[in-house]
């Protein structure tokens, strides 16, 4: 597919994206009426307004009342409110534009190497899901410093708060991601309507299968060692110095950890093995991923690879959460409403960028010293979709024979 016509995807799912995530900010105001708990329950409505809160324009009540923020009294007091504001405004201008900045050419990447035409729709549109909660995550990390200045302490605990910015309200990311997921490929499916079909193409079995193991490898490193609770602890406690960078460990632990586990003393063992189960299930799913990226790309370049493998772990990282989510409801008689059982939903996504990342290098890598790269590239089909004809063919002139 050329770059113009996947483009034309790639912004309608951004635009989408980013109206969604707005809409939704500006709906924080609507839990607040009169009702409202009656009808969704107290914990229910406090869950969601912590969902939307990140997305929205309305600033927190210790700021439109100067509370914790000022450092005086009249007029000086209310010159610091509203430097404040203005404060928390320009982050939310910067959330929403690096939102749709990092969403555009992702998507782009994704639509041009993974065309949604047949045999490739599903692989589309769930790779262009993925980079939906990852360019969220991101927008909120890049806009975070401003509404950490907002807030009046700015230095304290930098780093802890800027990790917490980055995993912070993700669950109604992953609902607008989807809705624009699906925006972006039914957009793609018109703009390459008339198309032939793409041929899959062709990679050694033996050097495909070692990719993915080897990239898998790097994401069972975080899931299974360094999530281990020992380890995680160490991760948690490490210190630096100096005043801004001391406490950098729950930003590692935010950065580098897929999860966490500990052995299973004080549970039953066949519940602990149930559990383990669901991380089983984040490998499947990555290391059939990267098996596939290599025959579903157009063409597999290093970039597309990286991107693709970022994806695979973030639906690895949804595919463990709804799973655990399901366990967790069964063990709890379904006591808990649908909404508190979501709380986890959408976590994680900083470390599945961090890790997917290295792993789809190291398939990409590995895959072109087994000679998998040479020969996808020469046994091959075409390396874009081809674009259907404008003009109807010629037929040969047999008037004078």
């Amino acid at each position: 597919m050329t770059y113009r016509r996947a483009a034309v995807p790639a912004l309608v799912g951004g635009l989408l994206l980013t109206a969604l995530l707005w809409w939704a900010g500006a709906s924080v105001n609507a839990l607040h009426l009169a009702g409202t708990t009656e009808v969704l329950g107290g914990r229910a409505a406090a869950e969601l307004e912590h969902w939307l809160a990140p997305w929205s324009y309305d600033a927190p009540d210790s700021l439109r009342f100067g509370i914790g923020v000022s450092g005086g009294t009249g007029d000086a007091a209310g010159t610091d409110g509203s430097r404040y504001l203005s404060l928390y405004t320009t982050s939310m201008q910067i959330r929403f534009g690096a939102l749709l900045a990092v969403f555009v050419p992702g998507a782009l990447l994704l639509v041009r190497r993974l065309p949604p035409v047949r045999g490739r729709t599903t692989a589309a549109f769930l790779a262009v899901w993925a980079w939906g909660l990852v360019a969220g995550m991101l927008a909120a990390t890049v806009s975070a410093p401003w509404s950490i200045a907002s807030r009046g302490h700015g230095s304290y605990r930098f780093l802890p708060q800027l990790a917490s910015s980055s995993s912070y309200g993700q669950q109604i990311t992953v609902l607008a991601a989807l809705v624009a997921a699906a925006g972006t490929v039914l957009a793609a499916r018109i703009t390459t309507k008339g198309a032939g079909p793409l041929p899959l193409r062709q990679v050694p079995a033996r050097a495909a299968r070692l990719a993915a193991t080897v990239g898998t490898a790097v994401v069972a490193l975080s899931l299974l060692v360094l999530s281990y609770q020992p380890v995680a602890a160490a991760v948690q406690t490490v210190s630096l110095s100096g005043r801004l960078l001391a406490e950098p460990g729950e930003f590692l632990r935010t950065w580098l950890l897929l999860g966490g586990w500990a052995g299973p003393a004080g549970a039953p063992l066949g519940d602990w093995f149930l559990y383990r189960v669901a991380d089983a299930l984040l490998l499947a799913v990555v290391w059939w991923a990267l098996r596939k990226l290599p025959v579903l790309l157009a063409p597999a370049t290093v970039p597309a690879m990286a991107v693709g493998a970022v994806c695979a772990t973030v639906i690895g990282l949804l595919a463990r959460q709804l799973l655990q989510m399901a366990l967790t409801g069964a063990d709890s008689g379904m006591r808990w409403g649908l909404v508190q059982l979501s709380g986890g939903l959408g976590g994680g996504v900083p470390a599945a960028l961090t890790w997917g990342l290295v792993a789809g290098l190291l398939t990409a890598l590995t895959l072109r010293l087994a000679g998998g790269g040479a020969e996808a590239d020469n046994g091959s089909g075409p390396a874009a979709l081809p674009d259907p004809p404008t003009t109807a063919p010629t037929l040969p002139d047999r008037s004078a024979g």
